[in-house]
């Protein structure tokens, strides 16, 4: 099972979270959202949503789906120091936030099957979902199979994720992962972020449109010296 610890106020992980995150594949920062930035990022994610024919590429229909990018709130969660951490210290190589969205499994939505999102990218992306409702088996939550991040075939049984409104998840999307259902309709909020190793920048900015990003996504992480404008652009 993965660590549940939370990080310093610098953003530092400590030994132990970097080491779970390395041999489980995902990290779980419990309580990582201020309580009082949820009501801001609920109010983005809601008036976010639009309906899937409306998107530049349809979405599923058994869920919502909500374009957050360009909101402040999220932007700042976005930014927090530990999540910034974790990213770098898998990735090990300046990275950009290329995408950011909202989730939600509608009441009786179809389950995912277990699937890894990042084929033939691996070791250059990153994934954070960032929970602003309580989650759990009942209302659909993501289930994980530790360590199936690593080459070979996963050995760990899949675990459903359960925890509270303003937990962030942080995980390889080499990992298997996949929602579950939303049996009892109560709503799942979350925001799903990707962020991706700058070599990346030139393919990830002629998709843009297509996934729906607005947002300027020049700003660079883990540089030490130019600025952002200047590497990306």
């Amino acid at each position: 099972m993965c660590s549940e610890i939370a990080p310093a106020p610098d953003g530092d992980l400590g030994w132990q979270p970097r080491r779970d995150l390395d041999t489980h594949g995902y990290l779980l920062l419990p309580a990582a959202i201020p309580a009082d930035w949820l009501a801001p990022l609920r109010a983005a994610f809601d008036t976010g949503v639009i309906p899937s024919p409306d998107w530049p590429v349809p979405r599923q229909l058994d869920w919502r789906h909500a374009q957050v990018d360009l909101d402040g709130h999220v932007q700042r969660v976005c930014r927090l120091p530990a999540l910034l951490a974790a990213v770098h210290h898998i990735l090990k190589t300046p990275f950009f936030l290329s995408q950011v969205e909202g989730r939600e499994p509608c009441p009786g939505n179809d389950p995912q099957p277990l699937h890894r999102d990042a084929a033939g990218c691996a070791g250059a992306l990153m994934a954070a979902m960032v929970w602003l409702d309580d989650y759990g088996p009942e209302n659909g939550a993501t289930q994980v199979v530790p360590g199936s991040h690593r080459a070979g075939e996963p050995t760990a049984p899949p675990q459903i994720l359960s925890g509270v409104a303003g937990d962030i998840l942080i995980f390889d999307p080499d990992l298997l992962h996949g929602a579950t259902t939303n049996i009892s309709g109560a709503r799942r909020r979350a925001l799903l972020l990707s962020y991706a190793a700058a070599a990346l920048y030139p393919r990830h900015r002629a998709t843009e449109a297509l996934r729906g990003v607005r947002m300027d996504t020049a700003e660079i992480f883990g540089a030490a010296d130019a600025p952002v404008a200047e590497r990306l652009r």
